[in-house]
């Protein structure tokens, strides 16, 4: 089963759009994230149907934060996205006749959801301020500033 990395690009974005004072094309946004803008349009619809990113269309317009990060955590955002699967594994979902198979089943869909549950408790405690204060605190630590991380930030993504 593919890993669904919906939820970590629209971190990802959301990041990268707290850092900036002016608004960031889809086709910025795209190269940082190593992928196509329509993937960035897309991820930031259902962010902006929420109220949590805006869009301006013509000449310096691009997407900003819509949002307070304080109030707005992880498990919004996952909401926001359509609460896409945190778990890369899952039991088969056809019906089996073989009784081995469906107590198995049963007993791995319990476990699963009881970590689910644990999962979007956690993101519910954390805050997109939180997670941004982190990305400074470890930019510090690298002994750089906001702004700097930001611009080496982009200008790593954008040179690959």
């Amino acid at each position: 089963m593919r890993r669904n990395s919906k939820l970590s690009a629209a971190l990802h974005i959301l990041m990268h759009l707290a850092e900036r004072d002016a608004p960031i094309t889809s086709e910025v946004l795209a190269k940082a994230n190593q992928t196509n803008p329509v993937v960035i349009r897309q991820t930031l619809a259902g962010l902006r149907e929420k109220g949590y990113v805006r869009s301006e269309k013509g000449h310096g317009g691009g997407w900003t934060l819509a949002c307070d990060l304080s109030i707005v955590t992880l498990h919004d955002i996952h909401r926001a996205l359509g609460s896409p699967s945190l778990l890369a594994i899952s039991p088969p979902s056809e019906a089996s006749h073989c009784l081995v198979e469906q107590a198995v089943n049963a007993s791995l869909l319990k476990a699963f959801q009881a970590a689910e549950s644990l999962l979007l408790a956690q993101l519910g405690r954390v805050s997109l301020a939180m997670l941004r204060a982190d990305v400074h605190a470890r930019s510090a630590a690298r002994g750089g500033s906001p702004h700097h991380l930001e611009h080496a930030h982009m200008a790593e993504h954008l040179a690959s």
